[in-house]
C-alpha cells in the first residue's frame, strides 16, 4: 500500500522559508497571500493492511524518523 506523509512546521515555530515564499508571492502580484508555511512530503510503499497495528508503526516511523516532533507536525494518508 502507498503511504504519503506530510510534514510541516508547528504553528508556533517560525518558518523563514515560508516567509520568503510569501514575500516572493506578494512581489509577483499575489497580494492576498498570507500565512505561507513550507513543509515536505514523503511517499513510500509498504506491505500490509490499513489496520491499527500498521498505523501504530507508521506513527512511530513518522514521529521518530520522518519528522522532528519538537518543531514539526505530521499526518499521513494511506492509499
Amino acid at each position: 500500500m502507498k503511504v504519503t506523509v506530510f510534514v510541516s512546521p508547528k504553528p508556533t515555530v517560525l518558518d523563514p522559508q515560508g516567509a520568503a515564499v510569501e514575500h516572493a508571492m506578494k512581489s509577483l502580484g499575489h497580494a492576498s497571500a498570507q500565512g505561507v508555511r513550507v513543509g515536505k512530503t514523503i511517499t513510500f510503499e509498504i506491505d500490509g493492511e490499513d489496520d491499527p497495528d500498521t498505523r501504530k508503526k507508521l506513527d512511530v516511523l513518522c514521529d521518530g524518523l520522518l519528522s522532528n516532533p519538537i518543531i514539526e507536525d505530521f499526518r499521513y494518508e494511506i492509499d
